[in-house]
């Protein structure tokens, strides 16, 4: 147990200059994501008209009230403010009052079904976000925090998701012919749209032979169910490389994108912060030290 939070956490180990470069970095990026999925829903969620899909708090409260008078939009502005007020160090509860909203925000927005992935991973990260000012003072104890967050449960969902398909289909999951199913399905879907029909070579590929449509389900798979590999130093970046890749198969194969879980596995996959260091020691002297303190102020 030690060796997993040593390698999640590693909370005595002094911050470098670089660490607190990529997490502002870091920390962009899900704020993108945050910013963009508000106001995308917000947009959305004025043109529905009924809950058939009550999840999270629209268990318990009705939310009809979203839907009309431009609430969402109201909302959306708030999550705005209260992450703009997180990101330059202006309110300690920035993060949780803008991951509350978005959740009132995301359950209405997908109150009709059909979840997307990517957004579950941005909502994830910001937990992590929002949990670290409650628990540490130190901001960077509350760095280390939001990526030892973030790594343990990327990993647990990845493992759960394999997990799920074992339980529902068994091994036989990988069978290259469901691979085949789910490509003629999407096929429809983009002839649908463009009225053309056109395979990339990916699914050429896979429509070749069965045993090579399995092989690609059986990579997926073991990529998934081997994703807690992620939670140790060693084996991240591989493993973190195998899911992108995966990622990319799927759009491939399916032409399904997660642009939110690429960027969240690219920036947590590699060593930037020690490349950012290595990049700094190249600087003169001085030039170091002023990053250095903008690094301390700004951070």
């Amino acid at each position: 147990m030690n060796r997993l939070l040593k390698n999640l956490f590693d909370f005595e180990r002094p911050e470098t200059t670089g660490e607190r470069l990529f997490y502002r970095l870091f920390e962009l990026a899900v704020l993108y994501w945050v910013l963009h999925f508000a106001w995308d829903w917000g947009f959305y969620i004025q043109r529905i008209g009924e809950v058939v899909l009550p999840l999270g708090i629209a268990q318990y409260i009705d939310i009809s009230f979203m839907f009309e008078h431009g609430v969402s939009l109201l909302n959306a502005g708030a999550i705005t403010v209260a992450a703009a007020l997180a990101f330059f160090r202006r309110w300690r509860y920035g993060y949780l009052a803008a991951l509350l909203l978005l959740h009132l925000q995301y359950v209405s927005r997908f109150c009709l079904g059909e979840i997307s992935h990517g957004s579950n991973i941005i909502g994830m990260v910001l937990v992590g976000m929002a949990l670290a000012p409650l628990c540490f003072d130190d901001r960077d104890r509350q760095r280390r925090f939001v990526f030892g967050f973030s790594y343990f449960f990327l990993g647990l969902g990845y493992v759960s998701a394999a997990v799920c398909k074992l339980v529902a289909s068994g091994p036989g999951w990988v069978d290259g012919r469901h691979l085949w199913m789910w490509i003629a399905e999407r096929t429809v879907d983009t002839f649908s749209i463009t009225g053309e029909i056109h395979y990339t070579w990916v699914q050429e590929l896979a429509l070749s032979a069965v045993p090579i449509a399995t092989l690609i389900l059986t990579f997926g798979l073991l990529a998934e169910f081997f994703a807690f590999l992620m939670w140790f130093k060693r084996t991240r970046p591989y493993i973190m490389t195998l899911l992108l890749t995966m990622h990319i198969g799927i759009l491939l194969s399916m032409q399904i994108n997660f642009p939110a879980n690429n960027v969240m596995l690219l920036l947590l996959a590699y060593p930037w912060h020690a490349w950012i260091d290595r990049g700094l020691a190249h600087l003169g002297a001085t030039a170091f030290e002023r990053i250095r303190r903008a690094s301390l102020r700004f951070t």
